[in-house]
């Protein structure tokens, strides 16, 4: 998808007060749960427009005014995180190729189990899936059971405190390749075949352990509230523009 263009030090995917907000991405909503799952834009503030249909929004953990954004926001929620949830490229078996190293996720926590994952490849073409679940207590590694899956990276993720915070909303910065060496501790796995010698096996071979690459997709599950997703080379400490800051309501 970029991996024949040529990349500035940022790239933005996502941004909910820009037009063709989803562009880039496709929307999973999970067809059985009409009352409960829904994808759609509204503002922070309002919480408006509301959904239509009968589905009821799920309410921000916080109710301090000054947490909250006057500004558009993706609401994205349901009780079945698998089920609902938008990716990047937006067909399957295309790949971002963004080689930055830093992911940067804007999202407020709204006191829901929430999920995301990013699809990485190392220098080698061996790929893999590092997720971050909220639910998540220990970190975990399922390797697959044959060269046809991906291992995937199972860690904890929790929110700062709102006592620290200025806003309800937490910036996400992620250093994408610390996570690599992850995918060959063997203390990690979660064994999902009958040799514990094989899953070993599987875990060195089929890993990505060299250098990193670029990312390959990345996915957003329910229950969140979305503001921006973008990626850099220069990490948290980078210059931004004056858009992609976080302000509270006054």
């Amino acid at each position: 998808m970029f991996s024949a263009v040529v990349q500035s030090d940022q790239v933005s995917l996502f941004s909910s007060t820009g037009s063709n907000q989803l562009q880039l991405f496709s929307i999973h909503c999970d067809e059985s749960l009409p009352s409960d799952a829904f994808i759609g834009l509204l503002n922070d503030r309002s919480s408006e427009p509301q959904p239509e249909g009968t589905v009821t929004l799920v309410s921000p953990h916080s109710s301090q005014p000054g947490f909250l954004l006057d500004q558009t926001v993706l609401h994205v929620q349901s009780p079945s995180l698998p089920n609902t949830y938008i990716q990047c490229p937006a067909q399957y078996g295309t790949e971002l190729g963004l080689k930055h190293s830093w992911i940067h996720v804007q999202v407020r926590n709204m006191s829901r189990e929430w999920s995301f994952e990013v699809g990485i490849a190392d220098r080698v073409g061996r790929k893999g899936i590092i997720r971050f679940s909220t639910f998540q207590k220990q970190p975990r590694l399922k390797v697959p059971a044959d060269s046809n899956g991906l291992p995937l990276l199972h860690l904890p993720f929790s929110f700062p405190s709102d006592s620290t915070q200025l806003t309800a909303w937490s910036t996400v910065n992620l250093h994408l390749p610390t996570f690599f060496p992850h995918f060959t501790n063997t203390n990690l796995i979660e064994h999902a075949s009958d040799s514990i010698e094989d899953d070993f096996l599987h875990a060195h071979v089929l890993s990505p352990a060299g250098q990193y690459s670029h990312v390959c997709y990345i996915r957003i599950y329910s229950t969140c509230r979305l503001r921006r997703v973008w990626f850099s080379d220069g990490g948290p400490g980078q210059k931004l523009p004056w858009e992609f800051e976080l302000y509270a309501r006054e």
